[in-house]
């Protein structure tokens, strides 16, 4: 059986399954991108929850796997030469379970395309939907200046200009759906269902954004990995 107590992560989550992949999440946007990407793979995984209301991502065990504390975060016990491999990014997840699986991941000219889109999720679309949902949902919203708040409705409506022109004629982001899909799909949902936003953004002028979302979501895998861990 594989021996994962080096890790101390494991004294707060104890890994009842310790020869599968370690995932340590809550289902949000960033969270469903590894939960997602795991059952699209079929890799067997365990889930632990990472608590908010109980700040289990600032513990000093936590911290021991991620010192951003951020998740998601993995432990695989079958890593590189079949060394058990600690990660966490979640971009950085998606191409190492990728690449581990030989799956939605392109080879050639077609594999900097998906990961070029990949980065315009971890660099522009999480961000400034996050940063819009803090002014338009969460404390900012108490904010009297609205320059902050027009700055991030500004930027996410151009953004999801910028990703409905990149569907046309496509069902997904490469042609192909891909880590790029899993990384972004998740973050325009959260749009609608973490921050009751898409009205701000100009939702129903979109063309292509709507039904990608659907198609989406429709997938078995997504359905399985938007609820993965559960919440309490």
């Amino acid at each position: 059986m594989t021996d994962l107590s080096a890790f101390p992560i494991t004294r707060r989550w104890p890994a009842t399954r310790p020869d599968v992949i370690q995932l340590y999440a809550v289902p949000t946007p960033n969270g469903v991108k590894a939960s997602i990407m795991l059952e699209e793979t079929g890799l067997p995984y365990e889930a632990h929850l990472v608590n908010f209301a109980t700040n289990d991502q600032t513990t000093e065990e936590f911290l021991s796997l991620n010192p951003n504390n951020k998740i998601p975060a993995i432990i695989d016990p079958d890593g590189p030469g079949g060394t058990p491999m600690p990660l966490f990014e979640s971009g950085a997840i998606l191409i190492y379970l990728a690449e581990k699986t030989g799956k939605f991941m392109p080879e050639g000219a077609k594999r900097y395309e998906v990961l070029q889109w990949l980065m315009f999720q971890m660099g522009g679309l999480g961000p400034m939907f996050g940063q819009l949902g803090y002014f338009h949902t969460f404390a900012g919203k108490e904010i009297e200046d609205p320059r902050p708040k027009a700055r991030y409705v500004a930027e996410c409506t151009r953004l999801l200009r910028v990703l409905d022109g990149q569907l046309e004629g496509r069902d997904w982001v490469a042609g192909e759906y891909s880590i790029a899909d899993i990384a972004i799909a998740p973050w325009i949902r959260g749009l609608k269902v973490f921050y009751n936003a898409e009205a701000l953004v100009g939702w129903d002028q979109l063309k292509n954004v709507p039904a990608y979302l659907e198609r989406f979501v429709a997938r078995p895998a997504v359905q399985k990995g938007l609820n993965t861990p559960p919440r309490p």
